[in-house]
């Protein structure tokens, strides 16, 4: 995104931000009524509609009318093209791509972009994604284009029978420790705060997980020492202080080590059933706004499960169900009101939005499931990136991992296919086991990634400050194992 259009777009949303009238008023229906506008597309009616309103801005109403302001502002910087500049990026890497083809692609969303008070917009990924979602395409584009490669361990690989070897049937296993030793920095730009001014930062920082993670302890940190989260907060961070200074950035920083496990289960189907625990019921219920059992949820339920009552075999067929989806780059969730009904109508969707739509489905239908999401590595060092999965509750096995964006992997030994289903390897660190949870200490403003916390979260007293401010590094390395 060029620099003019995230200039506009900022002082687009803060002026219309700043029209606000802070008086006495009732402003629910209002916030109803503006957020349909913007689903369908209709900006300029929505932010005149908030310059409108009346609200008392120390209500928690008046507070989520200004957030509908900064999600419009979000979204237009998610979606930055118009129609001339995307042709332009595709055709330098399909020079042989045709008229009907950009409609076709448009049309079913393979270009993604949505329409913006009468205008098409396209996503800042749009043409790298479009690989992704049609990778049939990769044989005409191109060489400039060069896809990031996946890990080694989204195909079957030696190491997934490695970890099965010695596995009985009908277990779960904690094996193969890993030592990550683990960098994470965060720097703000310079003058984005006024100098003098206390700049606040939130570094997502790993929990202690019985048989995955253990041994996690704080290296180093600046600028001074990091106020832990406590180990039972379900979104951990690292918590830093710094005073800004005119004409250069803030940067923070803090390393870590911990210990991961890999998880292999060996799941008998004949045994498996659903655990009636009173405690599990949170983890069957419905989460607003993200997890709802809406009828398009329910049908798509209905016609992947068919007569089926097993809890395994449901979790299987839903599992597949979504892995099959192509995985693409995702808008940013904050701009997102359901995400799992979103990934649901879809042809394509991210880790976070394959995971959410997964828990919903097995919510659905009686199986306990929750969201664990951190940062994923790659045993031969070349690969890392943020990545979102999570657990579901099978009788007798417990709690068991679940990556529905590894998918099934393609192999002949069926423990191996599902090795992810009940599985998960040792090359991540957990940072989350759920989505949208206060931080502590609290955050004042609203986060600019209200649902995961994986990259951090940045404020000053005058506000928070988006992803366009401030950006982030992840540096690891393994210290033991294999």
């Amino acid at each position: 995104m060029t620099t003019n259009a995230i200039a506009k777009s900022k002082g687009r949303g803060l002026a219309m931000m700043g029209l606000l009238l802070l008086s006495a008023g009732n402003c629910i229906a209002a916030v109803a009524d503006i957020q349909g506008l913007i689903e369908r597309g209709w900006f300029r009616q929505a932010y005149l509609q908030i310059s409108e309103a009346r609200v008392d801005s120390d209500t928690a109403s008046a507070r989520e009318l200004l957030f509908e302001a900064e999600r419009m502002r979000r979204i237009d910087l998610d979606f930055p093209y118009r129609e001339p500049e995307i042709r332009a990026q595709l055709q330098k890497q399909l020079p042989d791509v045709s008229d009907a083809e950009f409609t076709e692609w448009r049309a079913d969303d393979s270009l993604q972009s949505m329409i913006i008070d009468g205008e098409r917009r396209y996503f800042h990924r749009a043409v790298k994604n479009l690989f992704y979602i049609r990778p049939e395409l990769l044989a005409r584009k191109n060489p400039k284009l060069i896809l990031p490669a996946d890990g080694l361990l989204y195909q079957s690989h030696p190491l997934h029978r490695k970890w099965l070897e010695g596995v009985p049937a009908g277990s779960s296993v904690a094996l193969d420790p890993v030592t990550l030793r683990i960098r994470h920095s965060l720097t703000v730009e310079a003058d984005a705060v006024p100098a003098g001014e206390i700049v606040r930062a939130w570094i997502p920082f790993p929990r202690v997980i019985e048989d995955r993670q253990q041994s996690v302890r704080l290296l180093a940190s600046s600028p001074g020492r990091a106020v832990l989260a406590p180990d039972s907060a379900e979104q951990r961070t690292a918590y830093l202080e710094h005073k800004a200074v005119a004409g250069t950035p803030t940067e923070f920083n803090i390393e870590y080590e911990l210990v991961t496990h890999t998880i292999a289960t060996r799941i008998n189907p004949a045994s498996a059933k659903r655990d009636t625990d009173p405690a599990l019921q949170p983890y069957l219920a419905e989460q607003p706004p993200h997890i709802m059992f809406t009828p398009a949820l329910r049908a798509f339920s209905s016609a992947v499960l068919g007569s089926e009552t097993n809890p395994y075999l449901i979790a299987q067929r839903l599992f597949q169900a979504v892995a099959a989806k192509p995985w693409a780059v995702a808008r940013e969730y904050s701009t997102i009101y359901n995400i799992s009904d979103h990934a649901l109508a879809s042809a394509h969707a991210d880790c976070g939005e394959k995971t959410m739509l997964l828990i919903a489905l097995m919510r659905l239908n009686g199986i306990p499931a929750r969201w664990q999401s951190g940062w994923q590595f790659s045993p031969e060092g070349s690969f890392d990136t943020m990545h979102d999965w999570g657990m579901f509750h099978l009788a007798p096995y417990g709690w068991l991992p679940m990556d529905p964006t590894h998918g099934v992997l393609g192999d002949a030994d069926p423990a191996v296919q599902w090795f992810y289903l009940g599985g998960i390897d040792a090359y991540r660190v957990a940072f989350n086991d759920d989505w949208g949870r206060a931080f502590t200490p609290a955050k004042q403003h609203p986060r600019s990634e209200p649902v995961d916390s994986q990259r951090g979260e940045v404020e000053w007293r005058g506000g928070n400050l988006y992803f366009d401010q401030w950006d982030y590094s992840v540096q690891w390395r393994q210290i033991k194992g294999k």
